[in-house]
């Protein structure tokens, strides 16, 4: 696949950003679709400035079918990505109608505007949630069934089953799954980076606000698992790794072995709590507030990918170290120590 015009659907978002900079500087024409439920517009400016040229934005409630339509018909991509979508796990749990209804409704809104215009290329953010509680470590892209243990997971994993029957029943059409790991670190720059709305729920930006003093302290859940310190492992994978993915899963799309893949895109190891906690700690120059309290429900003790398909046959491997993950953090987090302007 040579440069092309893609849709990034949630392309303001943390990791919608990210690809639509890595697509930008890969030669490919970008627009933009987002509600700017979960993201600011200022993030549009951000890219503009870091690709030098302005990055075409629709803002648009993808579960719209006549906007998002309107957005395919008018833009004529050649391929989507599909980052959009409500994303914290506790959430859902409170709230899984919404989490079914916007997620499932989005995916069915692009899916029948790309039938309608003859786009047969898609791209779409799926997690490592669908792999549920059982599975083997480290995870690997053939394992069945899947079995996500919360409302988020299973929206993906449903997406991922609806995505499998539609291309049965589609000629043409290519669809790469993207299981996303544990996404962390900021572009290099310092410009883009994770603004999460109200109380983070993900370990990396909680510390980062806990360092410019946004947060009190950060509570380390649980230090008496069967890991080598006690607390849990997790695979981080840094965010301008995880957009380089996308970009190849997209170029790779016309050669794919099948008409759907899945690829784990993970850092291929695991990392614990304490170990990120320490290396955020050193980069800062000071030790930060903590306290361990106990296990969270769900938590699991330890999990990571296995990456060797996407190294295989995207040629893509994680290149960035834990170091680089929270060097780039911290330049993001103490230059925007807010966030994005509102």
């Amino acid at each position: 696949m040579g440069r092309v015009r893609i849709l990034v659907a949630g392309g303001a978002g943390y990791i919608g950003s990210h690809t639509v900079l890595s697509l930008l500087e890969a030669g490919h024409q970008v627009v933009v679709a987002d509600d700017f439920s979960n993201a600011r517009p200022a993030v549009l400016d951000r890219l503009g400035e870091l690709a030098g040229r302005p990055v075409p934005c629709v803002e648009v409630d993808l579960t719209d079918p006549g906007r998002t339509d309107a957005v395919v018909a008018e833009h004529r991509p050649e391929a989507v990505i599909h980052c959009a979508g409500l994303k914290a796990v506790g959430e859902s749990t409170d709230a899984p109608l919404r989490y079914y209804r916007t997620n499932l409704d989005a995916t069915f809104s692009l899916l029948e505007a790309m039938r309608r215009h003859g786009v047969d290329r898609f791209v779409f953010s799926s997690s490592a949630t669908v792999y549920g509680d059982h599975a083997p470590v480290p995870y690997l892209e053939t394992h069945t069934p899947l079995a996500a243990a919360n409302p988020y997971g299973r929206t993906k994993v449903m997406i991922e089953q609806v995505l499998t029957d539609h291309a049965a029943a589609t000629p043409g059409l290519r669809v790469a799954l993207l299981r996303y790991f544990n996404p962390v670190g900021a572009h290099p720059s310092g410009r883009i980076g994770e603004d999460p709305q109200g109380v983070p729920t993900n370990l990396m930006p909680f510390v980062a606000q806990v360092a410019v003093g946004r947060r009190e302290r950060l509570a380390v859940f649980g230090d008496d698992y069967d890991t080598p310190d006690g607390t849990c492992l997790r695979d981080y994978v840094h965010v301008v790794d995880l957009a380089e993915g996308h970009v190849a899963a997209v170029e790779h799309l016309d050669v794919q072995a099948t008409p759907v893949r899945a690829f784990n895109l993970g850092g291929g190891r695991g990392t614990s709590v304490r170990e990120l906690f320490d290396a955020f700690c050193a980069v800062v120059g000071r030790e930060l507030p903590h306290e361990v309290v106990g296990r969270r429900s769900g938590d699991l003790p330890a999990y990571w990918a296995d990456t060797t398909r996407a190294a295989d046959e995207l040629g893509w491997r994680a290149r960035r170290s834990l170091e680089d993950m929270v060097a780039d953090v911290w330049r993001w987090q103490s230059q925007n120590p807010d966030g994005y302007p509102a």
